[in-house]
């Protein structure tokens, strides 16, 4: 059991499985672990050579244990699962609200600035559920439930982190309304409502978002990330712009002849609209700053950078950069107990990552504030099986930890290591180089009935993270884990 908050390395390597915590038994938490295990986990600072074989162990005979079949049948059971997930659930339900009254309203006829106030509406929210500080307020608002509340209840308010589905639902809505919008402007144009401004601009904006939104599709995103980063960024910011005037010009269109310009504006709510989305989107670049830092190389595959500009709550993440327009990568922070900021822990896993181990940095640019992640959902249970390769933390919570990995003293050194087993003296380790990649699925299924756990929460590589979350919630298990929205 942990109460105070858990270093993990972000272990996660190209190719490989990710380095796992798992738990032992609810008896040995309870103090029956047997005295060799305990010698053993002690032992685990000797040396580099033979510190491995004294850490790794406790998930022996796993593959005898059953597991059970897979829930309901394939079809609903992939509908449900992933098909259907919560993200794609809450997407559907922005989008089929819009589409609903969209049809409605064409039916029965709307003027245009009745059209223009929708268009901007939905844009709004697209923007404004992404800002940090409505994220982190949404967590602490959904995770702030009592563990007295019933499980299933807890899960549905665990999914939070599912909220993306609201960001792309809203944002393919608004360009849904838009091309409505500019179908009116264009029929208005020709009956002398609308002026030649307003009918440009209406057609670039829908340019842009059809790009945005065409790059943003989940298979070009993951090949193209950096590209994507760009586009969304700059597009986005010209659009931003382009709605500004956009929505000048369609006041001054369809206002009153006898009302001033700024009066109308004063009085209307697609202007305090936009202001407030400009202002969502300016609030993460007003904490841009370049910051020093202590690099130190852990091996060819690790570096720990360490920040001290700021403290963090566990379970954050934040943004880090070498050209701040360009493109940004997260990390989860680390923080330990009565030291002052916090660490990343950077694993090799592409060009960026690869550059920052060869060459570590002294300065670094950081933005926005530090945003709360998936493993703020951990304190919502009362027992948690962690499958984590980032900060874990436990408040209250008995937590079992899971760390499957490459010769993990040699990655990451013996400092980073003990610290982990200091924290966590009965996490189970698996060593991939002597045993080979386990059955991730059985293994942590395996994990979770011995600790008699409520749900498992698993940050890992894409691919093992999907096929774990999938395994178990097929069988019943309330899992949760990155979905790789952004």
């Amino acid at each position: 059991m942990l109460s105070t908050p858990v270093p993990l390395p972000n272990l996660t390597r190209s190719g490989e499985t990710t380095p796992t915590v798992h738990s032992l038994s609810p008896k040995s938490s309870e103090g029956s672990l047997k005295k060799e295990k305990i010698n053993q986990t002690i032992v685990a600072s000797k040396s580099v050579e033979d510190g491995l074989e004294d850490i790794d162990g406790g998930w022996e005979g796993y593959m005898e244990t059953g597991l059970p079949e897979k829930g309901q049948r394939k079809l609903l059971r992939n509908l449900r699962h992933q098909i259907l997930n919560v993200y794609r659930r809450l997407f559907s339900v922005v989008f089929l609200v819009n589409l609903g009254v969209l049809i409605s309203v064409a039916v029965r006829g709307a003027t245009t600035d009745y059209i223009g106030k929708v268009v901007i509406a939905n844009i709004f929210v697209s923007v404004v559920i992404r800002e940090e500080h409505v994220v982190n307020g949404l967590f602490f608002v959904f995770t702030a439930v009592p563990k007295s509340w019933p499980l299933r209840m807890r899960v549905f308010t665990a999914r939070i982190y599912s909220l993306g589905g609201i960001h792309s639902g809203s944002a393919i809505a608004a360009s849904m309304w838009l091309i409505y919008f500019t179908v009116q402007v264009s029929v208005d144009l020709r009956r002398h409502k609308a002026s030649i401004p307003l009918a440009v601009i209406t057609y670039i904006i829908l340019a842009f978002l059809i790009i945005i939104i065409s790059l943003a599709a989940p298979a070009w995103r993951r090949v193209h990330h950096d590209k994507f980063e760009m586009v969304h960024r700059f597009l986005g910011w010209t659009v931003t712009g382009l709605v500004w005037a956009q929505v000048v010009l369609l006041i001054r269109d369809y206002k009153d002849p006898s009302v001033p310009l700024h009066v109308a504006m004063r009085h209307s709510a697609p202007f305090w609209l936009v202001v407030i989305l400009t202002a969502s989107i300016a609030s993460s670049w007003t904490h841009l700053r370049k910051v020093k830092v202590q690099s130190e190389v852990l091996s060819n595959h690790a570096v720990r950078i360490h920040y001290d500009y700021s403290s963090a709550i566990p379970g954050t993440f934040s943004r880090v950069s070498y050209s701040p327009l360009t493109e940004w990568h997260s990390f989860a922070t680390i923080s330990i107990p009565g030291q002052k900021g916090f660490d990343h822990i950077i694993s090799r896993v592409g060009d960026w990552t690869s550059k920052t181990i060869a060459n570590p940095p002294e300065e670094i640019w950081v933005r926005g504030v530090l945003i709360v992640g998936i493993m703020n959902v951990v304190p919502l249970f009362n027992r948690v099986v962690v499958v984590a390769t980032g900060s874990v933390f436990a408040n209250k919570t008995a937590i079992k930890l899971l760390w499957t990995s490459r010769n993990i003293r040699k990655t990451y050194g013996d400092r980073l290591v003990d610290s982990i087993m200091m924290a966590a003296p009965d996490a189970i380790v698996y060593d991939t180089d002597a045993h080979g990649k386990p059955d991730m699925v059985k293994l942590v299924h395996h994990v979770y009935k011995e600790f008699n756990a409520e749900a498992v929460c698993i940050i890992s590589n894409q691919p093992l993270t999907q096929k774990v979350v999938y395994g178990l919630m097929a069988r019943g298990v309330p899992a949760f884990g990155a979905i790789w929205d952004s």
